[in-house]
């Protein structure tokens, strides 16, 4: 099931059994990126807080496992399911080996989607703990900065255990997601999901229909 139609198919909230959903936790202003930030403001997510029809559950696998500030991470010879199958591996710009502590954060954030009964995550696309869609093909500071289509650790994770997972550029998702909750939102038409973008398309060389 796409990530639309899943989101459409998802239940009517209310205020006494709200729609739980769990975030990164920098796109809801926490400062636990790797340099202690939390990455700039996210109006789409943050939008979230107001409605009380949302339980919102933030977590950030990398603080969880390596603190902030810390260095920066990437995936190197796969995406985040390869991590977890042993197939690649989770390097520093400095070159020191995280694969385990990312596995074993993102074994916890699957335990907190369990424990809440989760019904959708929004992570922070790119990072090689929370991307979804997008990561980094190696090391970002590289020669040669490249991207890949594929899932970071965390997402995986979840992905595997069955979890719908969408990023924060997804709009058109969000959009559907802000319908489900609020039945006099007025939906974006022109909203578009992150593999729907003309950047996505272009680099990877792909078109809708694929």
């Amino acid at each position: 099931m796409t990530d639309k139609l899943y989101l459409k198919a998802l239940r009517v909230p209310t205020d006494e059994d709200p729609l739980r959903i769990l975030v990164s936790a920098c796109l809801l202003g926490t400062l636990c990126g790797y340099d202690g930030s939390a990455y700039g403001e996210y109006p789409g997510v943050l939008k979230l807080l107001h409605y009380p029809t949302v339980k919102l559950i933030k977590f950030c696998p990398e603080n969880h496992s390596f603190g902030t500030p810390r260095e920066m991470c990437d995936i190197h010879g796969g995406t985040g399911f390869d991590v977890l199958d042993g197939k690649a591996k989770v390097l520093t710009e400095s070159g020191i080996d995280w694969s385990e502590g990312m596995i074993k954060a993102s074994e916890e954030m699957l335990k907190v989607a369990q424990a809440n009964d989760l019904e959708l995550a929004i992570m922070m696309d790119v990072s090689a703990a929370c991307g979804s869609q997008v990561i980094y093909d190696g090391n970002r500071f590289g020669a040669k900065k490249a991207y890949q289509i594929g899932a970071g650790v965390a997402a995986a994770q979840l992905m595997r255990a069955g979890f719908k997972v969408i990023s924060q550029r997804d709009y058109a998702s969000l959009e559907i997601l802000y319908l489900k909750i609020n039945s006099t939102h007025q939906v974006d038409t022109k909203a578009k999901d992150h593999h729907e973008t003309d950047w996505y398309k272009e680099y990877f060389k792909l078109s809708l229909s694929n």
